[in-house]
């Protein structure tokens, strides 16, 4: 069976084809970073454009690699949601307006789904685990039970871990997208050098909230704006170690209070390798096991909404309801 995966929920322009859910065929992924970066954050707009001018290419891209044609598949996965609006509406109409075409079936993936269940593109994880949903746009506490059986125990209250490294890098003036700057200036840097405060929030709660990071950020910089500047690379590694620490101490929280023996890390942030390392340090304590997808899974990819869609489309699970139509939902919840 072959799934055409596609996925514009942001601003990643991508396609992919996977056959029987385990072999990828073909991976394809246009940045629009050039796009992007002048402006130190995605610009909707733009970002929908991008997708309208490179869509047909990156899908006929992907078929290539993958030696298919599109009378060849068997069923087409694309993000409906959650996302930009504008981004969401490119992908989505050109999946249904092929599999029209084509006459064959067409499923709206879940986003945060895909990111769940990117691990199964590289090795197969049993049921129940935690799932730590963290990129830009979403940090997520998930319990799994298997292929369409979520529970969310905890998200964030207001910024997202990633969108949290992109606006500190902006005012470090490192640049855009900001998670792998800050981590890479972040290894030069002295995590103790500025106090930043972790918003444990009410006891036991297994939600997150990154306003408050960001907002001492700031404070400490304009505390020297007349003196000598803070060292940039002790400002990273602080923040980081903050974040870290709680999506980590957090993670753990939540296997104990669900006896879950295994946690997925998953989404753009989880490409980090001081998040990757500090977490399978302090769950290998607790005999627990990590997993985390290679970096060109976490990030934003089609090959997780063909995995999301070929086991959706396996178990005779709809992605259409009367509450989620068939269309792009830029809020739609896991």
């Amino acid at each position: 069976m072959l799934v055409l995966g596609i996925e514009t929920s942001c601003d990643e322009t991508a396609a992919a084809v996977l056959e029987n859910g385990t072999r990828l065929r073909s991976n394809v992924i246009a940045s629009q970073d050039e796009i992007h970066s002048q402006f130190g954050g995605i610009v909707p707009e733009l970002a929908g454009r991008s997708h309208v001018e490179r869509i047909h290419h990156i899908i006929e891209t992907a078929l290539k690699e993958a030696g298919v044609t599109l009378h060849d598949i068997d069923l087409i996965a694309a993000t409906q949601g959650p996302g930009l609006v504008v981004s969401l509406l490119v992908g989505l109409n050109t999946a249904k307006a092929l599999a029209y075409s084509l006459d064959i079936p067409v499923m709206g993936i879940n986003h945060l789904e895909g990111h769940v269940l990117a691990i199964f593109l590289q090795e197969e994880v049993p049921f129940p685990f935690l799932a730590l949903i963290v990129s830009g746009g979403h940090t997520d506490l998930c319990r799994v039970d298997g292929f369409g059986r979520y529970r969310i125990l905890g998200r964030t209250r207001d910024d997202a871990a990633g969108e949290s490294f992109d606006k500190v890098a902006k005012m470090l003036g490192l640049g855009f997208p900001g998670g792998p700057l800050i981590e890479k200036i972040a290894r030069q840097g002295n995590a103790e050098a500025h106090n930043f405060p972790r918003a444990w929030l009410e006891k036991d709660s297994l939600d997150f909230s990154f306003s408050g990071l960001k907002t001492a950020v700031r404070n400490t910089l304009a505390k020297h704006q007349n003196g000598s500047p803070p060292a940039e690379e002790d400002i990273a590694a602080g923040f980081q170690e903050a974040v870290v620490e709680v999506l980590v101490r957090k993670s753990l929280t939540a296997c104990r209070q669900e006896s879950l023996k295994r946690i997925v890390v998953t989404g753009g942030v989880a490409a980090n390798r001081y998040l990757k390392d500090r977490m399978t340090a302090a769950a290998q304590k607790e005999g627990i096991d990590v997993f985390v997808p290679k970096p060109v899974l976490c990030t934003d990819n089609a090959a997780m909404i063909a995995c999301a869609g070929y086991y959706r489309f396996r178990d005779g699970l709809d992605s259409e309801s009367d509450l989620f139509p068939l269309d792009a939902h830029p809020n739609l919840p896991l």
